[in-house]
């Protein structure tokens, strides 16, 4: 048997005292991402305990995405940890925000018209969860793209959407196939349901086709994907690479397949969704964050009749509904004279700003990519050492790491306020920081 340090850090006489001390140690430093932990029947001589007591507490901290069991190489710390997602630092000062993914506060429709025209009557307990005028207008707006609307529903954002499907339908040790890179806070939350990440690549167009039937044919039980504006790389689905990825999905009737749309409309037109009418199990979730605010906290869902009605039976056991006054707001604001021609402007010009910067990375010679949505991804050697770098010069941006699994390192660029005559100086900047440093004359 391999030998493997004692373990200091675990302390306690039951199991729920052991797994308490080990995720301590894990969010405090002490046990670091991927570090090997003793074999059951090792730690449980090291207390004093029985393998019973620490079988338990490892099925703790596996069901947390705390640790993680590799077979015969042992158990390790998960590389990604339920507790990872912690609210941003803001951008240090003097820098333009350029890190955060927010869309331009400037593009954001004015709420004023809209809460005045809400029906202020109090909504109680046994009422009807949702807001009729909303299902129907999503049910119009989602047949207006393809999606298939016969089953909608609404939930409180993109993620609470994906957590109440995940946990309807998964179980904890189950593999989900993911983008990478791809938004950490999907990754966090399926580590945090003790759920398996299956990375999967992707380019311009979306996930690779050849790697995501690698991974079906591996076995999982769910597949997320962004249908555009994908964070952090602006992928965008073609009609092409979704005839190509649908022969793969049409085999596996099982799998539960998310769209994640969380930029919507502003990201461009929708393509055809993944699944649709009597293709297996499947959810669509539109959030309505970058389009009409993040603090709005909705998202419109359509789906299978089974999807959906498990997440509702999910919901009904938490929060129970998504407030009906929030509701009411998104459907003013989605219905106002100027909504439509609103968003195609705001769509117009996020494009504009996108491209721009785009172009002025390329004309410096770097690689980057963002086809839609509102941030770019520029790939490089390393993260840490530029972002810092770029931060001295006044730019805030994002280091890769948190988005990626497997993937070389990135910055990411959020691109909603950076307009184009800023783009060159921001290009010039990050030139000159990658630019080798001259040698020192020989003497």
């Amino acid at each position: 048997m391999t030998s493997v340090p004692r373990l200091s850090v675990a302390k306690g006489d039951t199991a729920v005292k052991i797994a308490t001390s080990l995720e301590a140690a894990v969010r405090d430093g002490r046990l670091q991402p991927g570090q090997r932990l003793p074999t059951v029947r090792q730690l449980a001589e090291q207390l004093g305990r029985s393998p019973t007591t620490i079988t338990a507490a490892y099925a703790v901290l596996r069901s947390r995405g705390i640790i993680a069991s590799q077979g015969r190489r042992g158990t390790f710390v998960s590389p990604r940890q339920v507790f990872a997602t912690r609210p941003d630092e803001p951008a240090p000062p003097n820098t333009r925000d350029l890190a955060s993914g927010n869309p331009d506060p400037d593009l954001l429709p004015d709420y004023a018209e809209a809460l005045a025209r809400i029906s202020p009557h109090p909504v109680l307990y046994g009422a009807d969860p949702y807001e009729p005028d909303l299902l129907r207008e999503a049910r119009a707006l989602f047949e207006a793209d393809g999606v298939p609307a016969d089953h909608i529903s609404v939930a409180s954002g993109a993620l609470d959407a994906i957590e109440r499907a995940m946990r309807a339908s998964l179980r904890p040790g189950d593999r989900v196939i993911v983008e990478d890179p791809g938004y950490f806070g999907v990754f966090d939350l399926l580590a945090g349901l003790g759920l398996r990440l299956v990375p999967i690549p992707v380019d311009d167009h979306g996930p690779r086709p050849e790697a995501l039937a690698h991974a079906l044919k591996k076995g999982a039980a769910a597949f997320v994907y962004t249908p555009r504006a994908q964070n952090p790389t602006g992928a965008a689905l073609g009609e092409a690479r979704v005839r190509t990825l649908r022969q793969f999905l049409t085999r596996c009737p099982d799998l539960l397949v998310i769209e994640d749309d969380h930029a919507g409309s502003i990201a461009g037109p929708a393509p055809p969704p993944l699944r649709g009418q009597g293709a297996g199990r499947w959810l669509t979730v539109r959030s309505v964050s970058k389009t009409l605010g993040p603090d709005l906290r909705v998202a419109l869902l359509a789906g299978d009749a089974d999807t959906i009605r498990s997440l509702e039976d999910q919901q009904r056991l938490g929060m129970r509904w998504v407030s009906r006054l929030l509701q009411q707001t998104v459907y003013q604001l989605l219905t106002t004279e100027a909504a439509r021609p609103r968003l195609t402007l705001v769509r117009d010009e996020y494009a504009r700003r996108r491209t721009a910067l785009l172009d002025a990375v390329h004309t410096c010679g770097l690689e980057a990519y963002g086809p839609s949505g509102l941030n770019v991804w520029i790939p490089l050697r390393e993260e840490g050492p530029v972002v810092r770098a770029l931060a001295e010069r006044g730019w805030a941006v994002a280091g890769g790491e948190r988005f990626r699994i497997r993937t070389r390192p990135a910055i990411r660029v959020t691109t909603a306020t950076l307009l184009p005559h800023e783009a060159y100086a921001f290009a010039e900047d990050l030139s000159e920081v990658l630019r080798p440093a001259p040698h020192s004359a020989t003497t």
